[in-house]
């Protein structure tokens, strides 16, 4: 087993039931808020467990500091990659909370739940009484599982009308996209 022959699996995306939401931002009046997708430390130590169960590793070192932060070092099949988590305020800044951002951030390294900042961050209804969302916002089709994706051309033409919103307007970069598209179908083709 080698980490590029298991990339694509450790960067798929997690089950919808798996990513949560939580509000980044607020209105003034707290009647709306902007929020933001991210998975736990257990789905992201799950998935590592699913793909490569005796070959990751993860070491953490706390960091002094008036709020708690770690160094957090995770090894997937012989790579090793580095980051800093840290714990946020109020009730939930604990050295556990600090670790757990850590390995959040070092599995990001290897593309585990790296589509979740591609996400749209929506502003949504929310319920100040039950400090929750009137409504949870829906994932687009295209970070779903592949078992939660809809089968067929609905599936592609929604995620073409996805892409064609962010082409440029000039056309020579139009024709220059085209090119680099052309290509890739080309190479996939063979």
């Amino acid at each position: 087993m080698t980490y590029a022959g298991v990339k694509d699996q450790l960067a798929a995306p997690f089950p919808a039931r798996r990513v949560l939401w939580r509000a980044q931002n607020f209105s003034r009046d707290r009647t709306t808020a902007r929020m933001v997708a991210y998975v736990d430390a257990r789905t992201v130590m799950d998935r590592l467990d699913e793909v490569c169960p005796d070959a990751w590793e993860f070491d953490v070192e706390f960091l002094p500091g008036p709020l708690p932060a770690a160094r957090g070092r995770l090894t997937v099949l012989g790579l090793t990659r580095c980051d800093v988590g840290e714990a946020g305020e109020g009730d939930a800044a604990t050295l556990k909370a600090a670790a757990s951002d850590a390995l959040k951030r070092c599995a990001v390294h290897f593309g585990v739940g790296r589509y979740l900042y591609d996400l749209p961050s929506p502003w949504v209804a929310w319920d100040e009484e039950r400090r929750a969302p009137a409504e949870l916002p829906r994932l687009p089709e295209w970070a779903l599982s592949e078992d939660e994706r809809p089968n067929g051309a609905t599936h592609v033409l929604g995620t073409l009308d996805a892409l064609r919103a962010g082409l440029p307007q000039d056309v020579g970069q139009l024709r220059e996209v085209y090119r680099h598209v052309r290509a890739a179908l080309d190479a996939a083709a063979q």
